[in-house]
């Protein structure tokens, strides 16, 4: 299950239990959207609470940000997870955005002012 906040220039995505594709879908909804009419958008992606993600969800991710290459100004990610980290990391090379990895989402919400 996912919960989407979205304020001008910004998105926010709290991601609990397993994350599916569905969820993913809702979020390039919201995203899509705001970049039609607001341009590139700050992201807050926190994935603290995720039980996991399903392999159509790493592979729509992949797709997504290939698609949205300068859709994003900052994207931050919540995380205490190696492999998220990783995989946050291996999607900098398809964004045109400043990564970042945090451990807790008030650093996290900081970095992105």
């Amino acid at each position: 299950m996912i919960v989407i906040d979205h304020q001008p220039s910004h998105v926010s995505v709290s991601v609990f239990g397993e994350f599916t594709l569905a969820d993913y879908k809702e979020f390039e909804e919201v995203v899509n959207f705001k970049v039609q009419f607001e341009g590139p958008v700050d992201l807050l992606f926190d994935l603290s609470q995720m039980a996991g993600l399903t392999l159509d969800v790493a592979w729509e991710e992949v797709k997504f940000s290939r698609a949205h290459a300068n859709d994003f100004k900052r994207v931050a990610v919540v995380t205490d997870s190696q492999w998220v980290t990783w995989s946050a990391w291996l999607s900098q090379t398809f964004v045109n955005a400043d990564v970042e990895v945090f451990a807790n989402a008030d650093e996290a919400k900081a970095w992105l002012g």
